[in-house]
């Protein structure tokens, strides 16, 4: 293999493809860093993304000195906030505003005595290339190749082991290869294939941290199609395997596998529709060109659902993408065929909704995405079923948000990723609209009427003990949800309203109860 040995490795710089435009804040890291005498390079995908023109959102720097020193002299300089990422391997991070917002600058000591085997222990060729952060910053250190790999869009392990020393490479190739378009090189897809399945050795964390990244990133449909290919995605999510061959009756045309990566597939698309990037080609399809029609009135909301972040940074759409990925893992277990010949999955949503909520304890999600992930896999039907109505009521548009909570947006987006995968070219446009419509509604309640689907209800608990003059129990509760219901569709305005209703749903409990004593 090319650049695999570190004898004779050469670190004369070479021009690069193209002139290389550095954003401002590495004149502010190179003026931070003014008082550090070590040499100072950046390095890794910074380098890369530099060459082909992607815009840099995370910086890396290698040092032979003090890699910790240097992060925190770029945070104290540029008043940013800084972290001991590893003192043990002295990596160190600095979290600084750029021009284009925030941005993490993360500065760690070489791999080894020197920058040659620093580059020589990364995972792909691509990735191990260095810049000076003083000198020359057009011209490039690439002692491995990786600048004719970057030119022939091949992803290479810097060395035959390179995947064996840290399986999680393996995962990585994956979603470098689908983010970039790249080919894996026989010789690395081999090795992912052959030492990728370590990472069940390997911290649960670090797997979810990196299959993160792959779900929140470009084709994830292909990146997950891939890792299935090469026998990883069972071992990340053993739910999946079960999914295979499973077959399913129309309307769907495909087993339950794949079924699940077209949904993977259309929730990339609609989130592109939806989002702050989409062009006139996004939206060009029949499908996608009616959620534009009826819900582009959502798209601010549905960006800043979309934008929300959670712990260590993983994004809503990744955790879109695992409820994609889950929503019907359920399948499976429940299947059956009925006196028709027809497969049903009755209850798999609340099946998959519990292995939902497992493999994410699993994966060390925190406690927020589990619930969040959960209430998504168990409620994605329900706004098919709910568009089954000739129109959605007021108290539809209630039960359904006090159930989903803060999920309504994502079970609504996954639901339209659904149907939409399901159908395909089969789409009915006027079907596919009341649809639209249904959400529509849902996505109101929330966005727009949410103190109105949300009331505070015009009495009390101990206001309705008094009122009936009966003890604290379950029925005060059930008459709670009863006003909260009615206010919420517009039945209930004023306490007098509320009193007569509650003295009236507590005649009709009575009077059920004493006809049940009876019989």
């Amino acid at each position: 293999m090319r650049g695999c040995t570190i004898t004779g490795i050469d670190l004369t710089p070479k021009p690069a493809p193209r002139p290389l435009t550095w954003p401002q804040i590495v004149n502010h890291i190179r003026g931070a860093l003014a008082g550090f005498l070590s040499p100072v390079y950046i390095v890794g995908g910074a380098v890369r993304d530099a060459i082909i023109g992607r815009p840099l959102h995370d910086i890396d720097l290698a040092t032979g000195g003090n890699a910790l020193r240097a992060a925190r002299m770029i945070a104290d300089a540029l008043e940013g906030a800084y972290y001991p990422l590893d003192r043990e391997r002295g990596v160190g991070r600095a979290l600084v505003d750029s021009e284009t917002g925030r941005i993490t600058v993360d500065v760690a000591r070489f791999r080894g005595p020197d920058l040659a085997s620093d580059l020589l222990g990364r995972d792909f060729t691509i990735n191990a290339m260095a810049v000076p952060l003083y000198g020359d910053d057009s011209s490039v250190i690439d002692p491995l190749g990786g600048l004719d790999d970057l030119r022939a869009g091949i992803l290479r392990q810097c060395s035959p082991d390179s995947i064996a020393q840290d399986p999680i490479r393996a995962i990585r190739a994956v979603r470098q290869s689908a983010e970039l378009g790249f080919t894996i090189e026989p010789e690395t897809r081999k090795a992912a294939r052959e030492f990728g399945p370590a990472i069940k050795n390997t911290s649960a964390e670090r797997v979810r941290d990196e299959f993160s990244i792959l779900l929140g990133g470009p084709s994830p449909a292909r990146a997950l199609r891939a890792l299935d290919l090469l026998g990883l995605l069972e071992i990340i999510v053993p739910e999946v395997k079960p999914m295979h061959g499973a077959e399913q009756s129309h309307p769907h045309t495909r087993d339950v596998w794949g079924h699940t990566l077209d949904v993977v597939d259309v929730l990339d698309k609609i989130l592109h529709v939806i989002g702050p990037e989409r062009t006139e080609s996004t939206a060009a399809s029949l499908g996608l060109g009616m959620i534009v029609f009826h819900l582009d009135r959502y798209r601010a909301d549905l960006q800043k659902y979309l934008a929300k972040k959670w712990p260590e940074g993983r994004t809503t759409r990744s955790l879109l993408m695992l409820a994609a990925l889950l929503h019907d893992a359920g399948k499976p277990e429940t299947s059956h065929v009925d006196e028709t010949g027809r497969i049903r999955f009755f209850g798999h949503e609340r099946v998959g909704a519990r292995l939902a909520w497992e493999r994410a304890t699993a994966m060390r999600l925190s406690r927020n995405e589990i619930g969040h992930l959960a209430a998504i896999v168990r409620h994605h039907m329900r706004p098919l079923l709910l568009a089954k109505l000739p129109k959605i009521s007021a108290r539809a548009v209630y039960r359904f948000i006090r159930d989903a909570g803060k999920a309504t947006p994502g079970i609504c987006i996954l639901a339209l990723a659904d149907h939409l995968a399901c159908m395909g070219p089969r789409l009915d446009p006027a079907e596919w609209g009341h649809f639209l419509e249904t959400v529509s509604a849902l996505l109101d309640g929330w966005f727009r009427r949410r103190e109105q689907m949300q009331p505070r209800p015009l009495l009390s608990g101990d206001e309705i003990c008094d009122l009936l003059g009966i003890k604290p129990g379950p029925q005060i509760g059930r008459l709670l949800e009863k006003l909260r219901e009615a206010q919420a569709a517009g039945e209930v305005t004023d306490r007098d309203q509320a009193v007569e209703l509650v003295r009236k749903a507590y005649s009709e409990d009575s009077q059920q109860k004493s006809g049940q004593s009876s019989s």
